[in-house]
């Protein structure tokens, strides 16, 4: 690439984690339920990302059965992961939410080696560890601080490994169609199921202010998550790690300032750990796509 081109694609993965960091504090001054804002998230979403795959030629009607129907359950994993993250959202700090939501990161190499049949590498193992290690002091902490958060922080957990599910079927997918019609199709995927999880939990859908929601699907569906799609293919997976940092950074930052959710040592301890293994598993060699008959080119992010 040309220094221009880097320049470019550094530029877009930094405004991507801000982005998507400002989920969490979008879902939380919504006046919907948070199931029904990931809906509206979705739903206001679809058009652009429609819009945008048809100009880069996208042509979805031409796709095999087979992939209709992967991309379908990519999109109702998607909601349960995105659902389930936001009423993780309201019930611990946004720090948390944000790095355990997006463990995903971590959990996903470890179905690589399951179907390769292979031993992690030694940078790989001190990854997990480092994040199991991590992830056991916040859950501790958060507890401590109050017994609610550790509801939030195993919510959060649960639509990490529910976004490991997407991230499979992703992988599959991704082979054979474009990364943004990809995630146009799975997003209108997961606009049904959302809404039907919202109304079963008595949620409130309809909004009374728009705002929050209009900002939650152009700042986190679309800047964020296109803005994610154009650096991944375009940066190292090292760059690509490091930048994830800005997420759980920026979080903490609005948590803070906006709720007063200060982090203590212990908990700094905790999101360091976590973060230094998330640039290491980025960092280490993946598992060979034909071993795991998945290629990975670029995840899809939140």
């Amino acid at each position: 690439m040309s220094g221009s081109g880097t320049r470019l694609a550094f530029l877009a993965v930094v405004v991507a984690n801000v982005a998507l960091a400002c989920g969490g504090w979008f879902v939380r001054v919504a006046d919907t339920g948070p199931v029904a804002s990931a809906f509206w998230r979705i739903t206001l979403a679809a058009p652009l990302l429609i819009a945008l795959a048809l100009a880069g030629g996208g042509r979805p009607q031409r796709l095999p059965s087979m992939l209709w129907g992967m991309l379908a359950l990519a999109g109702v994993a998607f909601a349960a992961d995105l659902g389930t993250w936001h009423l993780g959202i309201l019930r611990t700090t946004l720090a948390n939410a944000t790095l355990f939501g997006n463990c995903a990161t971590l959990i996903f190499p470890i179905y690589g080696f399951v179907i390769a049949r292979s031993w992690p590498s030694r940078t790989q193992g001190l990854a997990l560890g480092l994040a199991a290690a991590g992830a056991t002091l916040l859950l501790g902490r958060s507890y401590q601080l109050d017994p609610r958060n550790l509801v939030g922080d195993m919510l959060s957990l649960g639509a990490g490994l529910l976004y490991t599910v997407y991230f499979v079927l992703m992988a599959r997918v991704r082979d054979r169609m474009a990364p943004l019609s990809a995630l146009a199709v799975s997003t209108v995927a997961s606009i049904v199921p959302l809404l039907l999880f919202a109304t079963a939990l008595g949620e409130r859908v309809w909004p009374g202010n728009w705002a929050p929601l209009i900002g939650m699907a152009l700042v986190s569906q679309v800047i964020g998550q296109g803005c994610m799609i154009y650096a991944l293919g375009k940066l190292s997976p090292l760059v690509i790690g490091i930048a994830l940092l800005i997420q759980p950074i920026v979080a903490a930052a609005i948590g803070w300032i906006a709720y007063g959710e200060r982090l203590g040592a212990p908990d700094l301890v905790g999101v360091v750990m976590v973060a230094v293994a998330l640039v290491l598993v980025r960092r280490a060699p993946r598992v060979a796509p034909a071993a795991t008959d998945a290629h990975v080119t670029a995840e899809e992010p939140r």
